[in-house]
């Protein structure tokens, strides 16, 4: 049986001051807990480890696409005091929010109450991650920050284009688009996202179809249409 696994981690975290590092944080933990929540039919069981590496699983691989883009827009809405100082790698953690890698594959265990993880499904996303890291290095280069990972080569295939793709489009967001796309793929309509963020609807709109929000969903659609 296939699960799915999602492994992620801040870009330029260490660019972040004491503060914002907090509270962003403190906005995973939720998030991930929001997502525990929503997908509690599926096993959801997200971790935040060290501050800035994710790791999340669930039972459905249906379902592995949204929660990954729901994790990027999330980080990527994140505003923090550009006047504060000059951090010039912070210029990427606005850009790109999070790499990320999403594996189907078959997991052996998942053990929320043990903090356990383990199988093959979160060694090809882990792996993708570690080897894709730029902690520590002097130069900073990014090319792709969305990856799929599968041992089957047709699913490969057919899904690196479509995340890269993606990873063009969102990384093109600003933060006011990266969070209505946010509360879009946790299924707010764009009524229900204007009286939230207290904004009118016609302007959610333009921010949406600006955010390639229609692609985004195409891509969204068909991945859960395709992976059962």
């Amino acid at each position: 049986m296939n699960y799915s696994t999602v492994s992620a981690d801040v870009i330029s975290y260490t660019s972040l001051l004491g503060e914002e590092k907090r509270k962003l944080e403190t906005g995973i933990k939720e998030l991930l807990l929001d997502l525990t929540n929503k997908y509690k039919t599926y096993s959801f069981y997200g971790r935040l480890v060290q501050g800035d590496y994710i790791e999340c699983a669930l039972k459905s691989p249906k379902y592995a696409l949204r929660i990954a883009l729901i994790l990027k827009t999330y980080i990527k809405k994140f505003e923090f005091n550009k006047k504060k100082e000059k951090r010039v790698r912070l210029k990427y953690f606005y850009e790109h929010g999070i790499r990320l890698a999403v594996a189907i594959a078959p997991l052996e265990k998942i053990d929320p109450e043990k903090g356990i993880i383990d199988g093959e499904a979160i060694y090809l996303s882990g792996r993708t991650i570690k080897n894709l890291s730029t902690y520590d290095k002097q130069k900073i280069v990014i090319k792709n920050t969305m990856f799929f990972c599968s041992n089957n080569k047709k699913l490969q295939e057919q899904f690196d284009t479509i995340f890269s793709l993606l990873d063009t489009i969102v990384s093109k967001c600003s933060a006011k688009q990266s969070e209505i796309i946010y509360y879009k793929l946790l299924g707010l309509s764009e009524k229900e996202i204007s009286q939230k963020l207290n904004k009118y609807q016609s302007t959610i709109s333009q921010h949406s179809t600006a955010a390639g929000w229609l692609s985004i969903e195409k891509a969204v659609i068909f991945f859960e249409s395709t992976i059962q």
